[in-house]
């Protein structure tokens, strides 16, 4: 049983953030919703909590109001094994809201992702001057493309 997840905070989205998530992630879920009781601040029946499921990684999202955005010291890795995936998720989570640099980026709700090669923790604890080309090659880039980051490492 899993111990830690991320818990989110959306003003108002919940629901539709998670749904969207399910969309983009293959073997994901809606888990429970739950619903703002008469005793709360929120209005009655109107969802408060969303559980789901993202691959594997459980999620909790409430509908807390408009006192906590999302910002860049908090963010979800998604690894790709290959570019086509990379291509697909980087469009895709990026819709609607902010591509960045080095493979961040922030989706339609504010939350921010990085988007990037399984293969880039293993080529940044192998060689230092391969790594640091990595490094290099990465900083240069928004949407990070697999076959320019091998090369960077191989020189």
């Amino acid at each position: 049983m899993q111990t830690v997840s991320p818990f989110l905070w959306f003003d108002g989205q919940a629901e539709e953030a998670a749904r969207f998530y399910l969309s983009v992630f293959k073997n994901s879920r809606i888990d429970k919703i739950a619903r703002n009781p008469p005793s709360t601040p929120g209005e009655t029946g109107t969802v408060m909590i969303v559980t789901f499921t993202l691959d594997g990684q459980e999620f909790t999202a409430l509908n807390g109001g408009p006192q906590f955005k999302f910002n860049l010291a908090v963010s979800f890795v998604a690894s790709c094994e290959d570019q086509t995936e990379l291509d697909r998720l980087w469009e895709t989570l990026s819709a609607g809201g902010e591509k960045g640099q080095c493979g961040w980026l922030k989706d339609r709700y504010g939350l921010s992702w990085q988007v990037f090669p399984s293969i880039i923790p293993e080529l940044l604890a192998g060689d230092p001057a391969g790594a640091d080309r990595v490094m290099q090659a990465v900083m240069g880039m928004t949407k990070l493309d697999i076959a320019a980051i091998e090369a960077a490492y191989k020189g």
